[in-house]
């Protein structure tokens, strides 16, 4: 499993007892049996260690995912002694728990020494510590067999399902690493499952939370995004928007590897915006991903056409990347993977994330959407990507807010407004931010139509546009409609 090799910087030492902990359904069994294959795969002998579930379940497990254990793979599945379940042959004096848990250890020592696996699955502890009843037996019984699996120099991985006691850390103490893998249940939406590496003796690790999910062919683990990480030489050239007007107003352009947050109600052309440097952007013969959260992906393909922006074709030819984004059902880490993904393989150099108001959507907690995306535009910026980052304000004319300030996040703010003169709702844009160059001051009137995008001459007769009354004071500026009439 790449994506968890890279949480454990590099994978589990050879000859150390691990211990995976989570609650039932996050997943242990299905990494444990991957565990299992790839040492099969480099000719390693295997041995999975069953308490809880039968030989059969394990297979019908692994099938689920397309595998056939192989044959390097031992199941052996530890049954109570029959003279333990029969009742004419119990003990009296003694019990029950101490004949079982001293035979449970040793048919797993017999099981161990007979096969000489280099890699172990016990499954699980739990089992083990219902048997031992007091924590100062369960811990001699884990060490026990801690010097066993070490003496013999298996790769131990022991399995935790939580479901006696969750205070009980007997076992983190002598564990070499442990992984705990949690589910998170969201009140709407699929859940989520999260791991973190409470602990890895001698070895760096990537911490905190990683998002992962359990897909046919096994688990699938999404690195917590680093930017620091990740950087790459480029040069910060600007780049063309194709309209002459905007471009003026941007002062000749945005920089490459920068970041562009486009504020404005619904409908005032923030996508629109989007897709004409996705045009330009594919017209220089670079390549564009377009993430659609909010919109439905064949309306934004025939609304672009509309207008002169043809996806499809620009799909078609490998320009662009248009995929459509479920903020119900996926994780912000495995999202950030996508992104990379598209940037470091696909060489997209133009991204737009639309929009913020859905990305927000998809975090679990809304207080950790500035982290995560602090580390995405830090990381496009580092790549030389351009990112253009819509989102919507509440209401439409006047005063507006947004969910999350994230304007002092991006490298160039672009204020969209509509304002309301000689009786009609027109729209307004400008450029209130940009850091590293000039930019117009100036508030200036633009039109949506067929044609696209026209922007007109600064409207300069003009006062509280972007209060969305404005007041006419005279004076030069005038508006689209008087220039077309």
């Amino acid at each position: 499993m790449a994506g968890l090799d890279d949480v454990l910087a590099g994978g589990l030492t050879q000859g150390h007892v691990y211990l995976l902990e989570g609650s039932p359904g996050t997943g242990k069994t299905t990494i444990a049996l991957r565990f299992l294959q790839e040492g099969a795969a480099q000719g390693e002998r295997g041995l999975y260690i069953t308490l809880s579930e039968t030989d059969a379940e394990l297979r019908d497990g692994a099938a689920s995912h397309g595998w056939t254990l192989r044959p390097e793979v031992e199941v052996f599945e530890l049954v109570p002694p029959e003279s333990l379940l029969d009742a004419d042959q119990q003990q009296s004096l003694l019990y029950s728990s101490d004949l079982e848990l001293g035979e449970t250890t040793r048919l797993v020592f017999e099981a161990v020494e007979r096969g000489r696996p280099t890699r172990v699955v016990l499954d699980s502890l739990s089992e083990i510590r219902l048997l031992a009843q007091s924590s100062l037996r369960y811990r001699r019984q884990i060490l026990a067999m801690k010097h066993q699996f070490t003496r013999l120099g298996a790769t131990v991985l022991m399995l935790d399902d939580l479901t006696t006691d969750t205070q009980d850390k007997t076992v983190h103490s002598l564990a070499h690493g442990v992984i705990r893998l949690e589910e998170l249940s969201p009140t709407y939406g699929a859940e989520r499952r999260r791991l973190r590496v409470i602990k890895y003796r001698g070895q760096a690790y990537r911490g905190g939370f990683h998002d992962f999910a359990i897909e046919t062919g096994g688990v699938r683990v999404f690195p917590r995004l680093v930017a620091a990480e990740h950087r790459v030489d480029f040069v910060r050239e600007k780049q063309s928007s194709g309209i002459a007007e905007l471009d003026q107003i941007l002062g000749g352009g945005v920089e490459r590897g920068s970041s562009i947050l486009l504020l404005g109600p619904a409908g005032a052309g923030k996508s629109l915006i989007c897709l004409q440097f996705v045009a330009a952007s594919v017209a220089r013969g670079e390549k564009a991903a377009f993430f659609v959260f909010d919109e439905e992906i064949g309306l934004l393909i025939d609304r672009a056409k509309g207008m002169g922006f043809d996806l499809m074709a620009m799909r078609a030819s490998g320009s662009l990347l248009l995929e459509q984004v479920d903020a119900a059902e996926l994780s912000p880490g495995e999202f950030a993977h996508r992104v990379r993904r598209a940037v470091d393989a696909a060489g997209i150099r133009t991204v737009v994330i639309d929009s913020l108001n859905g990305y927000n959507a998809a975090m679990p907690d809304a207080r950790d959407l500035i982290l995560h995306i602090h580390e995405l535009l830090q990381y496009l910026n580092r790549q030389g990507a351009t990112t253009f980052l819509p989102v919507a304000q509440h209401g439409l004319v006047g005063s507006m807010t947004v969910s999350v300030d994230v304007t002092y996040l991006a490298d160039t703010v672009i204020l969209l407004r509509y304002f309301e003169a000689m009786g009609r709702v027109r729209r307004a844009i400008s450029v209130i931010k940009k850091r590293g160059g000039a930019h117009e001051d100036t508030i200036r009137e633009f039109r949506i139509d067929g044609r696209g995008l026209t922007i007109g001459a600064p409207v300069a007769s003009f006062q509280g546009v972007l209060r969305g009354v404005p007041v006419y004071v005279g004076g030069d500026g005038p508006l689209l409609d008087e220039d077309r009439a």
